[in-house]
């Protein structure tokens, strides 16, 4: 199993949505499943803001660009490809102010592009990452997941979904600055998931 790490958390050290990404690692390592570990960390190397160029470019068809305009997509091109190269997206996020950390949305824009991850068809938007799954593992301090102030998971679900990957699970550590068993419990919702889909990638093999 190939898998794509990406860590949103600005807590480099000591963020637990990163020591549940550390574990969804060690899990499917120790099952025997892990083939390759891609790891983007947003927070240490931060990812520019969409521009009028870049825009200019994505919007320009692929044998019509110029040198530049290739140049101006080339780390989008190189972020779509690890997601290309990967079996399993790891998705650590904390809960910022209701919603997903910069970092993580600047990521989304450069990687949700027409004709690239998804396409316009007649009947609708349709992904083009499919065949892939994703654990994002959720943390907040007193947001409740999938409650209406929530703008964090149903926005990482919808994302994933339209760009193909619609095999998602969530390791939930929510409230956490009042419950004292959240991150015990999404640390076996990591256990519960890791063996599940190992056991489901071996049985494919």
């Amino acid at each position: 199993m190939r898998v794509l790490r990406i860590d949103s958390s600005a807590q480099t050290e000591s963020g637990i949505s990163r020591h549940l990404t550390d574990r969804v690692i060690a899990n499917i390592l120790d099952q025997g499943a892990l083939s390759g570990v891609t790891i983007r960390d947003l927070a240490t190397e931060p990812l520019p803001q969409v521009d009028a160029a870049w825009v200019d470019a994505n919007t320009t068809p692929v044998a019509e660009r110029t040198e530049a305009q290739a140049s101006v997509l080339a780390l989008s091109e190189t972020l779509v490809g690890e997601i290309e190269d990967a079996d399993l997206l790891v998705i650590g996020t904390p809960v910022y102010n209701f919603s997903v950390p910069a970092s993580l949305k600047l990521w989304i824009d450069q990687i949700c592009r027409a004709r690239r991850t998804f396409a316009y068809t007649e009947n609708g938007p349709q992904g083009l990452m499919t065949g892939k799954s994703a654990i994002v593992c959720f943390v907040s301090g007193g947001t409740p997941f999938a409650s209406d102030i929530d703008f964090a998971s149903g926005y990482i679900r919808h994302i994933l979904g339209f760009i193909g990957i619609t095999d998602v699970h969530f390791a939930v550590a929510d409230r956490r600055f009042m419950d004292d068993e959240a991150i015990a419990r999404a640390e076996a919702d990591v256990d519960r998931i890791t063996r599940d889909l190992s056991a489901r990638s071996a049985n494919a093999a």
